[in-house]
């Protein structure tokens, strides 16, 4: 029985829907509780600050609801951006015991640039949130962090920006930017990863 709770965070343009698979996978494997959150509006057209305060509120609600001292955080995309800031510079390490993102520009997307939205912005290679991010010597304290992702992310350009310093970055052959949330191979090492230990 793995009774760490769970908290499931969607990319952009999408909502707590698209780990409908990946929710009723770890409710199966034995996983209690398992919620995944709406981050409003999805668009990108918010900070990733403001995006990163409603997962802190996520987190502190799924604390209160089920009396956990730590939560364990699986995070898509634009979504996992936003956790890592939430653990970074919003008291996150102190909430979160496990952290897991999948397919995210940690170092930025040339993709952003498509889009003019304030997230979007933060998202381009080389902007200023990622510069802070990605400079600080201690990001996680005891936070177990672990990066899974495609190279064939046609999304995440260059896909190699989904590396994290000082986590476990693992690889998968996924072909379609939203088929990591629900493939079986990343499903499975999911499950292994949050399993209590």
């Amino acid at each position: 029985m793995n009774t760490t709770p769970i908290l499931l965070v969607h990319g952009i343009d999408d909502t707590g829907i698209r780990f409908k698979r990946l929710r009723s996978f770890l409710l199966a494997k034995g996983f209690i509780t398992v919620h995944a959150m709406d981050i409003l509006p999805p668009d990108g057209s918010i900070s990733i600050e403001r995006m990163a305060f409603q997962v802190r509120e996520a987190t502190q609600a799924l604390q209160r609801a089920t009396n956990a001292e730590k939560i364990d955080i699986v995070a898509y995309s634009m979504g996992a951006l936003a956790t890592r800031y939430f653990i970074q510079r919003q008291g996150g390490r102190s909430m979160v015991r496990r952290f897991i993102s999948l397919a995210a520009p940690h170092h930025g997307t040339y993709m952003a640039h498509l889009r003019g939205g304030a997230g979007c912005r933060q998202m381009r290679p080389g902007s200023s949130l990622l510069r802070d991010l990605n400079g600080d010597p201690d990001p996680w304290g005891k936070v177990s962090v672990h990066s899974f992702w495609s190279p064939l992310d046609l999304m995440i350009v260059p896909a190699s920006s989904s590396q994290l310093s000082q986590a476990d970055n693992r690889t998968f052959a996924v072909l379609i930017h939203p088929w990591i949330a629900s493939d079986p191979r990343v499903m499975a090492c999911i499950a292994q990863t949050l399993a209590d230990d």
